[in-house]
């Protein structure tokens, strides 16, 4: 009997999930004679039974193309917005599950894909995901698809402002995204030359930053590039989250549920009232600090954008292969990761709310530290 699978992309768009679609659905066409459906925006699609036959046309030429043919979004099976109101849709994907008949449900996305995924594998649906993410924070694989485009256009942003900022003899702060990861910022920063790095994982101290740039304009060279982390810190401002944290904990333990709620919406008001204004406000504390004109460079989604890599594309493409030979034999209820040159199946109770940071003793931050790169600690 045919399989029938279903496929959708959830979360934020990136290269690679096209040829990642492709790879899933030529490989159950082709080699499994299955039926692939794709569903529209996410997992709302599923909701809405808002349904694309995938066919090999619709799978003809899209190894380049950026982004989804599918659309995304970032809706929650169990908190969908309705009419106003959170609502758990979870029951009405399990009936649209049944209504199309499927056998499979894949899931392309990053750690809150991972996470919806094993809620509605846990509502008895056979689900497989892969790891999409431009920030490459996904855990238990070696690496997810995206990363690499995006830091393609971030070291090349890089390589671009080194022109002008030694032209000007400015300090130029830019930012590049990763949330509360620094792999985009590690990796661009040390391929483009900055020369300080500001990551989430390790809290910095301004002062050692200055001072990273005037020891650079007492050699002679009177520019320098700071490359920053959309989620990176300084170190009071780490401490002011560790409070909150610890507050959340302890209302956890008491059972008490009031201070709970209170201290979680005060660390999510503390959080949101610095994501505008941090990279900003280093800008300016560094032009007061050194005395050298600063300038900000703001990537934003730029570095989801464009045309995969072709490193990208060919971890999609085996991505998805992999994810239609599990089918096949009947493998669910895993993600796909990357090991090496292959992939294996790890259970998606082992990857959900696994997030994968940057260790303060990796060999990058090590590299970084070798070759010169301040990372905003010791003055």
């Amino acid at each position: 009997m045919t399989k029938r699978i279903g496929v959708l992309t959830a979360g934020g768009d990136c290269p690679g999930l096209n040829a990642a679609i492709r790879g899933v659905g030529k490989t159950a066409q082709g080699t499994y004679d299955m039926r692939v459906l794709g569903f529209r925006d996410g997992f709302r699609g599923l909701v809405e039974n808002r349904v694309v036959d995938l066919d090999r046309a619709k799978l003809s030429g899209i190894l380049t193309i950026g982004g989804t043919i599918l659309g995304t979004s970032r809706d929650k099976p169990h908190k969908m917005r309705v009419d106003g109101r959170n609502v758990d849709m979870t029951d009405v994907i399990v009936r649209n599950y049944a209504a199309n008949h499927l056998d499979a449900l894949v899931c392309l996305g990053g750690g809150g894909t991972q996470k919806n995924a094993l809620v509605l594998q846990e509502h008895g649906l056979n689900v497989i995901t892969l790891p999409k993410t431009i920030d490459n924070d996904v855990g238990l694989t070696d690496v997810s698809f995206g990363f690499d485009t995006a830091l393609g256009i971030a070291t090349d942003a890089i390589d671009r402002l080194h022109s002008t900022a030694h032209s000007h003899h400015r300090i130029i702060v830019v930012e590049i995204m990763g949330h509360r990861s620094g792999w985009l910022a590690l990796g661009a920063g040390m391929a483009g030359g900055a020369d300080v790095i500001l990551l989430p994982e390790i809290p910095y101290d301004i002062q050692a930053v200055a001072k990273a740039v005037t020891d650079r304009v007492r050699y002679g060279l009177n520019f320098s590039i700071v490359a920053v982390a959309e989620g990176a810190m300084s170190m009071q401002d780490a401490a002011r989250v560790q409070d909150y944290q610890q507050r959340i904990a302890l209302a956890q333990e008491r059972g008490d549920r009031k201070a709970r709620k209170k201290a979680k919406a005060e660390l999510k008001a503390f959080e949101a009232s610095g994501a505008d204004q941090h990279t900003l406000r280093l800008t300016r504390q560094l032009e007061a600090l050194t005395g050298l004109e600063s300038r900000p460079t703001i990537l934003g989604h730029l570095q989801r954008g464009g045309t995969p890599s072709a490193a990208d594309r060919l971890l999609a493409t085996r991505l998805g292969s992999v994810c239609a030979d599990l089918i096949d034999a009947g493998h669910y209820g895993v993600m796909v990761a990357a090991r090496g040159d292959s992939a294996e199946p790890v259970p998606l109770e082992q990857v959900a709310g696994n997030k994968k940071l940057v260790p303060p003793d990796h060999p990058w931050v090590k590299s970084a530290k070798n070759v010169g790169i301040c990372l905003g600690v010791g003055v």
